[in-house]
């Protein structure tokens, strides 16, 4: 996690870091500070398991499809629902506000851009009905702003104790 974060200013953990506080900031349960704490964990998976990178334009923006397959380890590793939800969905929110608002995409940062390149670029008219019919859809969308905020590189990182323990209290529960 003290790695850069695929092209940001900040390092993966403090990303991960400052995506939970602005869950918490937003009054959020544990089970969603969990899911903003682990948003990009496929990204680790892959860095780990050497998994294909996103490529763009000759620059390397981490793991291919980390969404997935953050999804999929978090639920191998028995995470609820709750959890992975964000894990896969803030990728497609990213899609989505980017089909739905010009300026967001203008707000992005360069890699963020170059990632969305590599995910699909903006969604289509049918994957926007389909996705506004998520039971979580407001919830996702909150979390991309989140993801979005998360990349300040002043803000220092701190123990990971209190996010291990959140992790263990939801998938006890």
């Amino acid at each position: 996690g003290e790695c850069n974060y695929i092209g940001e200013k900040v390092t993966q953990l403090q990303h991960a870091q400052q995506a939970a506080e602005q869950a918490r900031l937003a009054g959020a349960n544990d089970t969603i500070i969990v899911g903003a704490f682990l948003h990009d964990i496929g990204h680790l998976v892959g860095l780990e398991n050497n998994l294909e990178l996103m490529n763009h334009e000759g620059v390397q923006l981490g793991t291919a499809n980390h969404d997935k397959i953050g999804e999929d380890f978090l639920r191998e590793h028995g995470f609820p629902d709750e959890v992975t939800l964000f894990v896969r969905g803030h990728v497609q929110a990213k899609r989505y506000l980017v089909a739905k608002r010009k300026e967001y995409y203008d707000s992005l940062s360069e890699a963020s851009k170059g990632t969305l390149v590599c995910q699909g670029g903006p969604m289509t008219d049918q994957e926007l009905q389909e996705f506004e019919k998520s039971s979580h859809f407001q919830a996702i969308l909150e979390m991309r702003q989140w993801d979005e905020r998360a990349k300040d590189p002043s803000i220092p990182t701190h123990s990971l104790s209190q996010y291990k323990q959140m992790a263990i209290n939801v998938c006890r529960s």
